[in-house]
């Protein structure tokens, strides 16, 4: 008998989830990244998390998500403006329970709610299949600084689903 998957819990980020969305940060691009990037990139990238309270801020000023697996924080996603996906991480160990699917699909609601036409994600190299599975289109490859390092990704962008028009019960 195959055993259940548990059920992803999603709900708004709190100042009090900055101390372990840090971790899951590093502990993501540490766990996750290292057939992309160098472990020089590495550091460079998960450094961003060293002052938490920036870290806590940046993610405050965003439309973070928080992703629950029985009730623990696994995973976050953030929604910048109403039209780009700036950050999704998930823990190493909660890879393969559908984790980044959950936030991504409430993400893309909720910019479809926001009156966006389509979705924009800058895709490190470790996430880009990720979305182009989720139908994502690759629009242009860069580079950004970190530290001293330079990170390859790629811009994608995803048409989002038109609303139902609003009429009159029929």
């Amino acid at each position: 008998m195959a055993e259940a998957r548990p059920t992803v819990g999603l709900r708004p980020f709190l100042p009090a989830d900055a101390v372990v969305l840090a971790a899951i940060f590093v502990e993501s691009i540490e766990g996750l990244t290292g057939e992309d990037y160098s472990e020089a990139q590495q550091q460079a990238w998960a450094a961003t998390a060293d002052d938490e309270q920036r870290f806590a801020d940046m993610l405050g000023r965003q439309l973070t998500l928080v992703a629950t697996l029985q009730s623990a924080p696994v995973g976050f996603a953030a929604l910048k403006g109403a039209d780009h996906l700036d950050m999704l991480y998930v823990h190493p160990s909660a890879v393969g329970q559908g984790v980044a699917t959950a936030l991504c699909d409430a993400l893309e609601r909720l910019a479809g709610a926001r009156g966006a036409a389509r979705l924009t994600v800058d895709a490190s190299d470790t996430a880009h299949d990720f979305f182009r599975k989720r139908g994502y289109l690759d629009q242009q490859r860069s580079t950004v600084s970190m530290g001293d390092e330079w990170l390859a990704r790629t811009r994608m962008h995803k048409t989002l689903a038109s609303p139902a028009p609003k009429g009159p019960l029929q």
